[in-house]
């Protein structure tokens, strides 16, 4: 009978999946689109906007030079989508940037990449839904003094949806995505009409004034203020890289695939990113902000406005005048695809912690895969940074903004930097002219792609430092060194485990059953008890999470021409404990009189931020074994090195000792005189 827990998970989170049935979870390119590419498509609700802002804190003349702004950013979008065409067909593993900057330039070009992603991916969800809450204000106005904490509910729900398993969350968002590009379209079209027949479309904020504090620029401070301009238009490129780290969750073929959505995703951003903006400086829309230098005022009243809606919601208010369907289409559509947008990170950010697990910079658990085939474990830790993030901003767009683009650009750059690298190891071996052909084409896509993005990264450092990006350059340095500590304790750990052939003392205990992860220095020690107590029966038992894995554990288990025969128990739903459990049982059915005794090796370390590095399954089998009738557990300890800082160490008293009686005399083998004999009184 399920628990309560087990029925609440089961109940939000759907029926456990197999392994078997991870095929039936990759995208086709429909669906892809949606859950890849919703984060960069729902950048128009926010980039003109930000083009806007950072220009109105030159004054209203500033105004002139947003499309020109606009038409560059246009133009690093291209050039990235059609770099990142080249990297989803060269590496589908799932690597993405990581992978490309790691294998070109090593680990420690990866590791730079990684912490870049890492922390654009917390961004991406905490801007994303801030931002989505705020256009869902300008509709629904009495959200507004509640923000954080509707955009924190909002988190949790996409946790939850994305906890289901990807192919479900796939299928829920597609909609939502498809009808936003739909009413985007819908206004473009609209508005485009309705200007070539001379209406005269003004938006509400058209009439207003905008003074800045930094007026009447000229020279060097009137670059500073377009390039600052442009770098907050940059917003939209963020979400594109997020494809290459999905490729594996695509239909073969893969790459080839994952460049169509690619290229679909360039085609639909430039229209929507283009015509918003395009539609936002025709109609004259306005938009302002006293912290980035910028005040908004009323001819009418004299007083300034500090409540102006989103420039998107301008827009459709002003195309859809006198049609309010039209304009709450919008309004709601933008609000959702924003929530939805940080699904791109949900989907992101977890698979990238599994690479780095996997190549142990991150804690093993993040490669672990949940019940529904979604590595869980990372999603739930991207949705608790995000939402420590928007409770400490205060859900505020224009304060998150600033710490935003950064991480991207430098992993655009450092990647496509890899790709050039890439392409340049092939051509040396190629002598196909055809191939020699296609590969120059993508090494100078990239190069051309390394050298824009490398110009824009720069921008980006120099005009947001001061208003916030400082936090993210100091992020990354912190989460490369973390990442490079974890490796280190995992590589120690790995070289303190390999078998090297010495004597393992012989202990006088008896055993029948030994768990065995894999060959290595407790293992051989638990197998070396087993065979000194010369049990009525012995076998070694380990469960088959992964297929590959097993194989070769075989294998080498084969090698050590042990007479202790390997038993491998089938686990489709990637479970450790249950098998064992069941087994366990079975051996007890058969004779019911006799006693199983497991064996289970366990690593003995110094400190304790080492035991959240190493998975915790021994300790879950041992609490659940305890319960068994009839079967005793005892754990082999192998201490690592990190334990001898507690050998000899006096013991502390404890709170209170003070006042305690003292202990009793002791003989000299440490035993207390007649702590053995129990008296009539007891």
């Amino acid at each position: 009978m399920p628990t309560v827990p087990d029925f609440v998970k089961r109940l939000l989170l759907g029926r456990a999946l197999s392994s078997a049935s991870a095929h039936e979870q990759l995208l086709r390119k429909r669906i892809a689109l949606p859950i890849f590419a919703s984060d960069a498509l729902s950048s128009v609700a926010y980039a003109p906007q930000e083009i806007m802002l950072a220009l109105a804190a030159g004054g209203l003349v500033m105004y002139h030079y947003t499309p020109w702004i606009a038409a560059a950013v246009v133009v690093i979008l291209l050039t990235v989508v059609a770099s990142y065409r080249q990297n989803v067909r060269a590496y589908q593993s799932g690597g993405g940037d990581f992978e490309v900057a790691t294998t070109n330039l090593g680990s420690n070009w990866g590791l730079l990449v990684a912490s870049a992603l890492l922390v654009d991916y917390v961004m991406t969800v905490a801007v994303s839904v801030s931002s989505g809450v705020e256009n869902l204000g300008a509709l629904l106005k009495f959200l507004q003094p509640h923000e954080v904490l509707v955009a924190i509910v909002i988190v949790v729900l996409l946790t939850i949806g994305n906890l289901r398993g990807l192919k479900e969350a796939g299928v829920a968002f597609a909609v939502p995505t498809y009808l936003f590009m739909f009413a985007i379209v819908a206004m473009l079209m609209w508005g485009a009409v309705r200007l070539a027949f001379g209406v005269d479309l003004n938006a509400e904020t058209a009439h207003f004034q905008v003074t800045g504090n930094e007026s009447n620029v000229g020279g060097f401070a009137l670059i500073f203020l377009l390039l600052r301009a442009f770098s907050s238009g940059c917003a939209a490129l963020t979400g594109v890289e997020s494809i290459s780290n999905g490729v594996p969750a695509f239909r073969k073929p893969k790459g080839e695939n994952a460049a169509k959505t690619l290229l679909a995703l360039g085609g639909v951003a430039t229209v929507m990113f283009g015509g918003v903006t395009a539609l936002a400086y025709a109609t004259h829309a306005k938009f302002a902000d006293p912290a980035q230098g910028s005040h908004l005022i009323n001819p009418s009243t004299g007083r300034e406005v500090t409540d102006a809606d989103p420039v998107i919601a301008q827009v459709a208010h002003t195309v859809f005048s006198g049609f309010t369907p039209g304009f709450a289409l919008v309004t709601v559509m933008t609000a959702l695809i924003l929530f939805l947008a940080a699904n791109t990170a949900f989907n992101g950010f977890p698979v990238l912690g599994s690479v780095l697990a996997q190549n142990r910079y991150l804690p093993r658990q993040l490669h672990t895969r949940g019940d529904r085939l979604a590595f869980s474990n990372g999603i739930i830790l991207l949705s608790a940074a995000a939402g420590v993030l928007i409770y400490a901003y205060d859900a505020s767009v224009t304060k998150l903004i600033p710490l935003y683009t950064v991480g991207v650009f430098v992993s655009f750059t450092v990647s496509q930097i890899g790709m050039v690298r890439h392409w340049n190891r092939l051509l040396r071996a190629e002598r196909d002219p055809a191939q020699r052909r296609r590969m120059v084409v993508s090494r100078s896509i990239n190069a051309f792609g390394a050298t824009l993005t490398g110009v824009v990264l720069v921008v980006v450092l120099i005009t947001k430092f001061a208003l916030g990006a400082y936090i993210v350059v100091i992020a990354m340095p912190v989460l490369f060194a973390m990442m490079r500590g974890i490796r280190r304790h995992y590589d120690r750990v790995a070289a303190e485990l390999v078998p090297s052939g010495e004597d393992v003392a012989l202990p006088a205990r008896n055993h029948a059953i030994v768990l065995v992860s894999k060959i290595h220095k407790p293992t051989l020690r638990a197998l070396a008890y087993a065979q000194v107590t010369r049990p009525s029966t012995l076998e070694a038992v380990t469960v088959a999470v992964d297929a590959a894995e097993s194989r070769r554990l075989q294998e080498e288990w084969d090698a050590l021409d042990t007479s202790v025969p390997l038993k491998i128990l089938d686990s489709p739903f990637r479970e450790v404990t249950r098998p064992v459990l069941e087994y366990v049982k079975s051996v007890r059915r058969r004779s019911p009189r006799d006693v199983v005794t497991v064996f289970i090796p366990e690593y003995v370390v110094g400190h304790w931020w080492e035991t959240l590095l190493h998975n915790q399954s021994a300790l879950r089998l041992k609490g659940r074994l305890l319960f068994q009738p009839g079967v005793m557990v005892t754990s082999v300890a192998w201490q690592l090195h990190s334990s001898d800082r507690l050998k000899g160490r006096a013991e502390r008293a404890a709170p209170g000792a003070s006042r305690r009686p003292p202990r009793p005399p002791r003989d000299q083998d440490g035993t207390v005189p007649g702590a053995g004999i129990v008296s009539d009184r007891d």
